[in-house]
């Protein structure tokens, strides 16, 4: 497929020729014997991605959906969760927990940085939690949450772990087999969305339990849900013929092609090859004056919000970017044109990255601001062969 622009947004990202070909795939009957083969083949391959025994859903709808799940299945009204936030994505937590009836309360960082481990810990020896919950990578700062050093502390409260991983799924470790620290600490439920780092169009509800998580939700008997109810979901995962709710046919086409390709690939090349990929473009993007927010050691693999320097216009910059076929995203809140935000996951290749930061330098010159984009592109490339 020829592709007339490049998506370099936090999500959706571009798709693989491989997937599109998956997902325009002539449509076939979600009882079909042959469409539920592949439905259980992408659950199998949710389940291997995360590692773990126990049980994993994918489903219509989004990361947002999988969040509410998340929730709405393992805590109930009067209970009390922290959110441990690192942006506006760890922050949506906390009116979706409350339109529960469940008691907040947050952890904020100064965007742009991480909650500190002794603020965290400090808050969980004040009060009993349900359940932690932790953002991977927020997608408005481009932080990336510490869950080695988080989850032994959380798990040493007796609480669940639950991780927001829409945007570093298949980039980042997500490991559910592993303990963090000791055996017992491990991770008890994973959320996602197909559109990032998975590499697939936006429309798919991601979420891996563990058994500790699923007793959670037997303990609840009922929970004020029907769609987001995992019970009422459980027999289509074991067996995709038996029927709930009509799966999204072509999507699951896609996902399943998608993951084959993560697999393949390896998460621990993958993770590698993001961490790089990150690194190169912030330094590239320094070179042009430009500032990431989120400092190196908090910096995601999958995103970042660059800092604009002196007197460029966020709405004018993006424009000329997307008229080169360059699409990046603004930044959100109160970074909001001060920033923007660009995404290096997925099926994202060095070269796209590259050309990118070509067209980057190109615009900024338009607008009046002196660089050299020979520097940025050596710099990148720095990155990539000394890391590769």
């Amino acid at each position: 497929m020829t592709h007339k622009e490049y998506l370099l947004i936090p999500g959706p990202t571009p798709i693989a020729d491989e997937v599109y070909e998956a997902l325009g795939q002539e449509t076939m009957g979600h009882t079909d014997p042959r469409f539920t083969k592949i439905y259980k083949h992408a659950i199998d391959l949710t389940k291997e991605l995360f590692n773990t025994d126990a049980e994993a859903y994918v489903i219509s709808g989004s990361g947002t959906l999988a969040m509410e799940m998340a929730i709405v299945n393992t805590v109930s009204k009067g209970d009390r969760i922290l959110v441990v936030s690192h942006g506006y994505f760890g922050d949506r937590f906390i009116p979706l927990a409350q339109a529960f009836g469940i008691e907040v309360d947050v952890l904020q960082a100064e965007w742009g940085t991480q909650v500190s481990l002794e603020l965290i810990q400090q808050q969980l020896k004040a009060h009993t939690y349900k359940a932690v919950t932790v953002t991977h990578v927020d997608t408005s700062t481009g932080v990336v949450a510490n869950i080695e050093q988080l989850i032994p502390i959380v798990k040493a409260a007796n609480a669940l772990f639950i991780l927001d991983g829409v945007c570093a799924t298949a980039a980042l470790e997500e490991n559910m087999g592993k303990g963090y620290g000791s055996e017992e600490a491990k991770i008890d439920i994973v959320l996602s969305g197909s559109q990032k780092a998975i590499g697939v169009p936006p429309g798919l509800a991601i979420i891996a339990f563990s058994e500790e998580a699923l007793a959670a939700r037997q303990d609840l008997d009922t929970v004020p849900a029907y769609y987001a109810d995992i019970n009422n979901w459980r027999n289509v995962m074991d067996n995709p013929s038996n029927y709930f709710a009509t799966p999204p046919v072509n999507l699951i086409y896609a996902y399943e092609c998608a993951m084959k390709i993560v697999l393949q690939e390896g998460m621990e090349a993958r993770i590698k090859r993001h961490e790089n990929y990150g690194a190169a473009i912030r330094r590239a993007l320094n070179a042009f004056g430009m500032t990431p927010l989120a400092k190196e050691a908090v910096a995601a693999p999958t995103l970042s919000c660059i800092l604009y320097p002196e007197g460029i216009n966020d709405v004018e910059f993006r424009a000329k970017l997307a008229e080169r076929g360059i699409i990046v995203a603004g930044a959100l809140a109160h970074l909001a044109g001060k920033a923007f935000r660009i995404g290096h996951m997925g099926s994202v290749t060095a070269t796209v990255l590259e050309h990118a930061i070509c067209q980057i330098g190109e615009v900024l010159e338009d607008m009046g601001h002196k660089v050299t984009i020979g520097a940025a592109l050596k710099a990148f490339r720095q990155v990539l062969t000394v890391e590769v």
